[in-house]
């Protein structure tokens, strides 16, 4: 089965990086630069693609992330949640397509589904790499925007959908969610659609990120960077 390296020798050298059908939580606190950590597990490497679904941030702005992080933009897709309010008149494109709020959960289905099935189909991009299936990353970025306006049980389905539909095509699932925003409760029933949970915290302006649910990665807290979507784990 497929694996999908991370970059970080901790998780890389213990189990060759994410399994096939992994749902991932970044659990952090504002301010983090944990978005950053998400796009750099979420950058496609040779032969994968990658999938945005961005609620804080233009379709433009996370393409020139992912440029400026060194992927390849005919691999990267991005669903965008925000600028269809201001711009009614932009129409969807195989790789960037538009859903008119974060509330609509139902059209964010829709242009997930319809992103996945061009990449099955071999249209999402020149240069297509022949591996099947098409190993993909798919990013939420951020679960703390959806939640801003549907019910959390209403979001608790949305994404149980979501993190199976990753399942049964073998991809990866990255979801951020705001740490300090939400009760105990919200955030274990998130956490129950997870395989494997990030925490990440700040201390005297350093990052720092603890990695529960792989098998063999130790619980420890590890001080880290991301610079141009590369992750370093610092001594």
């Amino acid at each position: 089965m497929y694996c999908y390296k991370t970059g970080i020798a901790q998780i890389d050298d213990v189990s060759g990086g994410f399994e096939a059908g992994t749902n991932i939580l970044i659990l952090a606190p504002p301010m983090s630069y944990a978005d950053q950590l998400a796009y750099a597990l979420t950058k496609p490497l040779d032969g994968e693609y990658a999938i945005v679904l961005s609620t804080n941030e233009r379709a433009a702005e996370v393409v020139d992330a992912f440029k400026l992080a060194g992927a390849d933009k005919r691999f990267t897709g991005v669903i965008d949640a925000i600028t269809k309010s201001s711009t009614t008149g932009i129409a969807d494109t195989q790789r960037l397509m538009f859903v008119s709020s974060p509330t609509d959960l139902t059209g964010i289905g829709i242009k997930f589904s319809n992103m996945v099935e061009t990449i099955f189909e071999g249209n999402f991009a020149e240069g297509e790499t022949g591996l099947f299936p098409p190993p993909i990353r798919f990013c939420v970025n951020s679960i703390s925007t959806l939640l801003m306006y549907r019910r959390l049980e209403v979001l608790y389905q949305f994404l149980h959908v979501l993190t199976a539909k990753l399942k049964k095509i073998e991809g990866v699932g990255i979801y951020l969610l705001n740490s300090e925003s939400f009760d105990e409760k919200t955030l274990s029933l998130i956490k129950q659609l997870m395989n494997c949970v990030i925490e990440v915290k700040i201390e005297q302006n350093m990052s720092y990120m603890r990695i529960q649910g792989i098998r063999g990665v130790p619980g420890e807290w590890l001080k880290f960077s991301v610079v141009k979507g590369k992750v370093t784990i610092l001594s």
